[in-house]
């Protein structure tokens, strides 16, 4: 072991590099997988010649980004050796792309819990409104306008939508702050965390408002009953 590298937050930390004559050394007395004979001892390998008569992949680094493609055409067409070139970007950007049918399962999931934790907070606010009939019938009593109860029930579903986006984004945030060093820790893998995005704080708007549309149902139902029917004693 001749040093330890920086880490730089990717798997390429959990990698070890060794040099070409290392690779075939490390190959002697095996083959396909299967070992042909004893180990041969450290005196024997450093009398031989490992340097490698071929090599089978290689990354090669340009100065000029624009003879990107004009390189790989030339090597991809190369008639004395059947050469391929591959680019790690495009061939990454392929990957995600058939890992996108993943995030969108993901993302169908996270509507249908959003859809599920809307209905169970406006089946609370119903149960909670049918309780609380008597009290929308003394507030009416004593001079509150219709629009006033709307207001007042809208603006509960309102905070209780906000009150969810906020333990929601700050779980996510704590989860991310325990997990990220095990993570890292474990296999490599650095998970940063960052802001929100325009595009995560447009779902989160659309969650706000629909929670506030919930709201509009039992804020409806509380402006449609009479005065009398909520002071009416019921048996």
């Amino acid at each position: 072991m001749v040093g330890i590298l920086a880490p730089t937050g990717t798997p390429v930390d959990k990698t070890v590099h060794v040099s070409l004559e290392a690779i075939e050394a490390i190959h002697v007395g095996w083959e396909s997988g299967a070992q042909l004979g004893n180990v041969p001892s450290a005196e024997y390998l450093l009398k031989q010649d490992f340097q490698p008569k071929q090599i089978t992949a290689m990354l090669v680094g340009l100065k000029s980004r624009i003879q990107t493609f004009a390189l790989q055409r030339e090597i991809n067409t190369y008639r004395q050796e059947p050469l391929s070139a591959i680019m790690p970007g495009v061939a990454l950007h392929e990957l995600w792309g058939m890992m996108s049918v993943a995030e969108q399962a993901l993302m169908t999931v996270s509507v249908f819990v959003v859809i599920a934790g809307l209905l169970g907070m406006l089946s609370s606010l119903l149960t909670s409104l049918q309780e609380r009939r008597r009290e929308m019938a003394i507030l009416r009593a004593m001079g509150a306008r219709p629009r006033h109860v709307f207001s007042l029930l809208t603006l509960e579903a309102s905070c209780l939508t906000a009150v969810g986006v906020i333990v929601g984004v700050g779980g996510l945030y704590l989860l991310l702050a325990i997990v990220s060093p095990i993570v890292h820790q474990s296999y490599g893998i650095q998970l940063n965390i960052t802001a929100l995005t325009f595009h995560e704080w447009m779902l989160l708007g659309f969650v706000q408002l629909a929670g506030i549309i919930i709201g509009f149902i039992p804020a409806i139902r509380a402006y449609q009953q009479s005065l009398s029917d909520g002071m009416t004693i019921r048996i």
